[in-house]
């Protein structure tokens, strides 16, 4: 079954783009994450403690590095159901990282909040293909 998620263009800064995907979550609300090909593990927000659970098991803390040379320690969460299209996204593992340093970027620079990193374990999961031309990224299950 294929998906075909429809992808914004956000320029941070002029010439620098990202790609975006907005995800609705249980509650109605809606979120934007950034499609971070580069990332090896998906990211949320973990000051937005209601949309995942930290099961007993998932007590290990990662250490996770940027290019930046610091790493941050993160912890391991499974979020709760959220749709990306008409694609459900269920018990989906993440890192995760206070992105409030971020938020204020991309506030100032694009006036809109991100709640995670769409990173290469979820790409690779879904088989992603990102259509520049169309922006569009078609996520299937093999």
């Amino acid at each position: 079954m294929k998906f075909f998620i429809p992808l914004q263009t956000v320029e941070p800064e002029e010439g620098n783009f990202h790609l975006m995907v907005t995800s609705v979550f249980a509650d109605g609300k809606s979120g934007n994450w950034v499609v971070d090909t580069g990332a090896s593990r998906t990211v949320f927000d973990k000051n937005d403690e209601e949309k995942y659970m930290i099961s007993p098991d998932e007590t290990d803390r990662l250490h996770t590095a940027g290019i930046g040379v610091n790493t941050v320690e993160t912890a391991l969460a499974c979020m709760k159901s959220f749709s990306l299209g008409k694609m459900q996204v269920e018990n989906l593992k993440v890192a995760l990282i206070d992105l409030s340093h971020i938020n204020k970027l991309y506030s100032n620079a694009a006036n809109l909040q991100i709640c995670g990193l769409l990173g290469g374990d979820f790409l690779m999961k879904y088989n992603a293909v990102i259509d520049y031309r169309r922006k569009v990224m078609v996520l299937k299950f093999s």
